[in-house]
């Protein structure tokens, strides 16, 4: 009896296999370190709350074997609370390859590792999908001016596009 519902359920794991695979072979990963410097400004600071935009501009290197997004330039404005502690905030970055498309990613900061997510392509980047995490490289950097910053972050992830 027992081995008569094994045998029920072996179509249907097959069928589950079949439906997976195209999706799993969809996603490919990448593996960047990108460096930016930028402009902040200090809307609001105080030893408990400091509130500030970031206007940063950097390009792309590629880690991975398959060198997607290398050479990719970006420019990224965030606006980001700082609390002791804790650094929050939401941003977008418009990407830009050496052919010329464009990606546009929403940022989510979290503190020394924050959030990426594909919101936006076009040409070969139409329908993107994806994202992942950047960590911060550089976190002893000090600024070249007060109102600057410049850093460096991994960031990994997976992107998948349309068929």
């Amino acid at each position: 009896m027992i081995l008569s519902h094994a045998w029920r359920a072996i179509p249907i794991f097959l069928i589950a296999l079949v439906l997976l695979i195209p999706v799993a072979e969809a996603q490919q990963p990448f593996d960047i370190t990108y460096c930016s410097s930028g402009v902040m400004t200090t809307v609001s600071a105080s030893p408990e709350l400091t509130v500030l935009s970031l206007d940063t501009k950097g390009i792309f290197r590629s880690n991975h074997e398959n060198k997607v997004f290398d050479n990719v330039t970006f420019h990224s404005v965030v606006v980001a609370q700082v609390m002791p502690g804790k650094v929050t905030g939401t941003g977008y970055c418009k990407c830009l390859d050496p052919d010329g498309d464009i990606i546009v990613a929403e940022v989510i900061l979290a503190g020394p590792e924050d959030t990426y997510k594909f919101i936006w392509g076009t040409g070969k980047w139409k329908g993107i999908k994806g994202g992942g995490k950047a960590l911060l490289l550089t976190p002893q950097a000090k600024s070249i001016t007060p109102d600057s910053r410049q850093i460096c972050r991994k960031f990994t992830g997976t992107f998948e596009l349309p068929k």
